[in-house]
């Protein structure tokens, strides 16, 4: 046998000989699934604890149908606020549960902020103004106090000769509001939920008194209504034009005035609300300095906003005296959440006041 064959055979021997050693090794030292792992992240899966949904609260607040987590029911107070540009933003009107805007002499428009179910009883409440008649007969169908800073002669009338309970830091009750040093009179004057119930309570007013609810469904109204999702709403002048733009996500239309968002300066929040509505009434003018007279008995035309549609209705004093929205004789129920509530001139119509469109 020659030297190449010999060399040939060696090579071939040790071959077979590695192969076998690494065979033995192999099935010594790895089990079955040692050998079918891989070179791939190990992941395991940690038991996941079950989410819990937070208790419904029991009790339902009247004026906005969201949750209470008491029965009782305390007495609204509703506050008379400045809507002059000079006195923008104005705070507090983000913890009102209703809000009302109608005009005032000289083609501005007042604000009615009813706070019924609010905690935040130390939040500062203003700018304060005065009040009317009619925005007696607002407060008053709420069963409310009302906080105020002066009054028409026949305001001070109905006032002082009906036995309604009042709050006015002219008159009566001085010490239940303050001066903001940040603004000019007549646009600093202000209060808070705490300073009136305290003045409510130190004259007695009474504050078991049954406070009107209006009437609710998850799903808003049944009646089938139209788009709309971007609203606005003209009084007399330019600077207290009101836009609202719907927003799908909230369920809110966000408010703005004067084509500027309207803002709690409290908070820095935009005012919003998951019902408008927009109620023709019959306006007349009594004197030289444009006081107003406007008729909330007779009832009229209506547009309830909610949901991003709108539905045309009517207007009705309900024998509660609430003033409460109807269609084909049967009230249509509100979105749970904040109200607001515009009265606009009939004249010329209320079309002419209020434009709707879909975005």
């Amino acid at each position: 046998m020659d030297k190449r064959m010999r060399v040939s055979i060696v090579a071939m021997l040790l071959s077979i000989i590695l192969l076998v050693t690494a065979c033995s090794s192999k099935g010594v030292n790895e089990t079955p699934q040692e050998a079918e792992q891989t070179d791939g992240p190990i992941i395991t899966t940690e038991p996941t604890e079950p989410v819990t949904e937070p208790t419904p609260l029991p009790y339902k607040a009247p004026l906005t149908g969201l949750g209470s987590a008491s029965e009782e029911t305390a007495r609204p107070i509703v506050v008379m606020i400045n809507n002059f540009a000079a006195a923008r933003p104005q705070s507090g009107l983000t913890n009102a549960d209703v809000m009302w805007e109608v005009l005032a002499e000289g083609g501005i428009t007042r604000l009615i902020a009813v706070f019924q179910s609010s905690d935040a009883v130390t939040d500062s409440i203003g700018p304060i103004r005065s009040i009317r008649p009619y925005l007696i007969d607002i407060g008053d169908s709420y069963g409310a106090v009302l906080a105020h800073a002066g009054a028409s002669n026949d305001g001070y009338d109905i006032l002082q000769h009906q036995g309604k309970p009042y709050l006015d830091e002219i008159s009566n009750a001085g010490s239940y509001f303050w001066r903001s040093k940040e603004r000019k009179a007549p646009h600093n004057l202000y209060s808070s939920l705490e300073k009136l119930r305290e003045g409510a309570g130190k004259k007695k007013y009474r504050s078991d008194v049954e406070v009107p609810a209006y009437t609710f469904a998850d799903t808003g109204s049944s009646e089938a209504g139209v788009p709309a999702t971007n609203i606005t709403i003209s009084f007399l002048m330019q600077d207290y034009k009101v836009g609202y733009a719907y927003d799908a996500a909230s369920g809110l239309y966000k408010r703005s005035i004067g084509d500027k968002p309207h803002i709690d300066m409290n908070n820095d929040q935009q005012l919003s609300a998951a019902n408008l509505v927009v109620l023709g009434a019959n306006h007349k003018t009594l004197d030289n300095a444009g006081r107003l007279a406007v008729d909330l008995t007779d009832g009229g035309s209506a547009v309830l906003f909610q949901q991003g549609k709108a539905v045309e209705a009517e207007w009705v004093r309900s024998p509660d005296g609430m003033i409460r929205i109807v269609k084909n004789g049967a009230e249509l129920p509100f979105v749970p959440g904040k109200t607001f509530f515009h009265i606009v001139p009939n004249k010329p119509t209320l079309a002419e006041h209020v434009v709707w469109v879909q975005n």
